[in-house]
């Protein structure tokens, strides 16, 4: 996927993205503040917004950073924050991507990912978007078809959610419920299971 398809479809994708605002307010005012509806809303016009401005020659690496600097200033939360600085870190491993491939796509998952559990101070199993977005990013190790990957992703990403109901919250301030976050799932991990079925959808109408 070449720069320009990239742009396109991001926007596509968090266009269907916002759609989803009131279901993560709901799930975040069951386990926290209730403002990832808000996060998700704002973050997505504004990277949106963002993308529109930039020069026809804009590499991945410029999307993606122009992306995390509009998100972060969008919202003032920590979502935002650990959003932002994931995409950052995905960007490093696209310096020298002109076309984004299935294993460039998998470093980035994997780089955000990373950036997550250490800014975060989280791990897998603490019931957060990492849950998610570990298991897309192991989803897209050796894939070699953009279907048969887009479709693994979304399985892992909705496979994560459901297991994040069984799950305690340790991070933020769902851990403040303690054992009466169990049975709900994540909203963080949600969203990305959100977006990541908006990939697919944005792919239908704008290709």
């Amino acid at each position: 996927m070449d720069a320009e398809r990239l742009n396109a479809r991001i926007r596509g994708s968090l266009t269907v993205l916002i759609d989803s605002a009131d279901e993560l307010r709901d799930l975040d005012q069951a386990l926290g503040d209730g403002d990832l509806g808000i996060t998700v809303s704002a973050g997505s016009a504004a990277v949106i917004a963002a993308l529109e401005q930039l020069p026809p020659d804009a590499t991945p690496v410029d999307i993606a950073r122009a992306s995390a600097k509009a998100f972060a200033n969008a919202n003032p939360s920590t979502m935002a924050a650990l959003v932002a600085g994931a995409l950052l870190a995905g960007s490093r491993v696209w310096a020298d991507t002109t076309d984004v491939t299935i294993a460039d796509a998998q470093a980035f998952a994997a780089a955000a990912a990373a950036s997550i559990a250490q800014r975060g101070k989280t791990q897998v199993g603490d019931k957060t978007i990492l849950d998610g977005l570990a298991a897309v990013a192991d989803s897209l190790v050796d894939q070699n078809d953009a279907d048969v990957a887009l479709d693994a992703a979304i399985a892992a990403a909705a496979n994560a959610v459901e297991s994040t109901k069984d799950l305690q919250s340790r991070r933020g301030r769902a851990s403040w419920l303690q054992e009466r976050s169990i049975g709900i799932a994540d909203p963080g991990a949600t969203a990305l299971q959100r977006f990541v079925e908006s990939w697919k959808i944005a792919g239908q109408t704008t290709e």
